[in-house]
């Protein structure tokens, strides 16, 4: 993860840029009160967008940094295949807002297909996700502004303002959110239940 002074990610967690180049800003060692719990922590600045990354390593700086903060943004395994690439490629995409956004409607709809959803518009299928009581009537407002927010683009709205960044990461905390929803914390309810 961490190569001399550089730390080497697939993506900044701030601006999403691939292969960032994050150079180191600041490090120090620190222990607990004993001695013990050693660790080395740096500080590490994008060039690209100027947010700063923190990570540290057990023991010493020649030790590989097994944490960092923030965490680039992932998807769950959990989530299916087809909704988890759709979300991955918005998150990829934050940098193109508008492309993001209708990436997110896409991820949305896939875990609403793969709940059994099939039939008729993401509009229906939002209603009849509520109404079936997967999701909750807040959550399908949110999910309808989504909607809306992608429909705007994909048929070029003239009235319709372009979405920012701030649009993009909002559209694709809601998708994170459901999937949590629909899937992690089903899963995790489960394996809890098994130990």
């Amino acid at each position: 993860m961490n190569h001399g002074n550089q730390l080497e990610l697939d993506r900044c967690p701030h601006c999403n840029v691939a292969k960032p180049l994050l150079g180191r800003q600041w490090a120090m060692d620190s222990a607990d009160h004993g001695g013990r719990n050693k660790r080395f922590w740096s500080v590490f600045k994008c060039v690209s967008c100027g947010g700063l990354v923190m990570g540290s390593s057990p023991s010493d700086q020649n030790h590989a940094i097994n944490q960092i903060w923030p965490s680039p943004q992932t998807v769950a395994n959990e989530v299916p295949v087809r909704a988890r690439n759709f979300l991955s490629q918005a998150i990829a995409s934050l940098h193109a807002p508008a492309g993001a956004v209708m990436l997110t409607a896409s991820a949305v709809d896939a875990m609403l297909k793969d709940k059994g959803l099939k039939e008729g518009s993401l509009n229906s299928r939002i209603d009849a996700a509520a109404k079936n009581h997967l999701i909750t009537a807040e959550m399908a407002a949110w999910a309808h502004e989504i909607r809306l927010d992608a429909n705007d683009q994909r048929h070029a709205d003239e009235e319709a303002e372009l979405p920012d960044g701030a649009n993009a990461a909002k559209a694709i905390e809601f998708a994170n959110a459901l999937a949590q929803f629909l899937y992690v914390l089903p899963a995790r309810v489960e394996r809890g239940r098994k130990a």
